[in-house]
């Protein structure tokens, strides 16, 4: 099913990312194990995720694939522009559609570690809306793009980022995926804000369990989002035990999305998973989102 029509049942979808395994061990534990467990939920989509500058661009489409066709999950493939050339990525373009890949989801990308400075390819594209432009010029893909509840880390400020969100879904984006936050606050202010600029498209909020200290600390550092005093409080607490630290990550990822479905009735929820079904299958059963029978 296109994004257009994935959230119009009224109750919330909800969907699965995951990322390209480093090795074959790797693979074999997402398809065998993880993506199993999780597709129990009958999710409405799943996603896989798209290296920086095009590192995992072969891999990444060979995984979309498998999605769809091995393990028969409506998929959407993260395409991204750092490093590539407009002919590269028009390539990788007709390659999703050859393969009957429609969803896409339209990022900018970030620039390597050892560059931060975001910097156009000479022969490529310069914005993730001449993404969405380029891709709707083949008449397939139904697009989504990300929202920041906490703004965008180069935007200048909250109104900048929010018309930047507008020239996205203006030029093609249909659904809009967040980033993650941990605080429903920030969640809350950024919808205010959607629908002030007139903006209709679904907003998805991008949840992350919690799975130790150092990972959400990077994450957070990487993308800009605050932990909250009383997260890093636990965090402190737990520091050394990741076991106390997942457990305490459900229970903060559920009481998140409780509020969410209850107060702002979110049409899905998009679990960043990092390739991991534990946390992300807690949350859902503590939601009375149960897995279905298995014939």
């Amino acid at each position: 099913m296109r994004l257009e029509q994935l959230y119009r049942s009224g109750k919330p979808e909800i969907s699965f990312e995951f990322f390209p395994p480093k090795t074959a061990e790797g693979t074999e534990k997402l398809f065998g194990d993880t993506i199993p467990r999780l597709k129990k939920f009958q999710p409405a989509l799943v996603s896989m995720t798209y290296g920086a500058g095009g590192t995992t661009r072969e891999l990444t489409l060979e995984l979309c694939d498998r999605l769809k066709r091995q393990a028969d999950l409506e998929t959407m493939c993260h395409l991204n522009i750092v490093g590539q050339s407009r002919t590269q990525i028009r390539e990788n373009l007709q390659r999703l559609k050859e393969l009957g890949i429609y969803n896409l989801l339209a990022l900018r990308g970030d620039p390597p570690r050892d560059d931060p400075n975001f910097k156009p390819h000479p022969e490529g594209l310069t914005s993730s809306v001449e993404l969405i432009e380029e891709a709707r010029r083949l008449n397939w893909f139904s697009i989504a793009v990300t929202g920041f509840p906490e703004v965008h880390p180069e935007a200048k400020d909250r109104a900048a980022d929010i018309a930047y969100l507008k020239r996205k879904v203006g030029a093609g984006g249909c659904v809009i995926v967040t980033q993650l936050f941990l605080d429903n606050a920030f969640f809350f202010e950024f919808m205010e804000e959607v629908k002030r600029a007139g903006i209709t498209a679904p907003v998805i909020p991008g949840i992350l369990p919690i799975l130790s200290a150092p990972q959400i600390r990077r994450f957070a550092a990487l993308c800009g989002s605050t932990i909250p005093p009383a997260v890093e409080k636990n965090l402190a607490k737990y520091e050394e035990d990741d076991a106390a630290t997942a457990q305490y990550g459900v229970e903060l990822a559920t009481r998140q999305c409780e509020e969410l479905l209850k107060k702002a009735r979110v049409p899905g929820l998009h679990f960043y998973c990092l390739n991991r079904p534990e946390a992300a299958e807690a949350i859902l059963k503590n939601l009375g989102l149960s897995p279905a029978p298995q014939k």
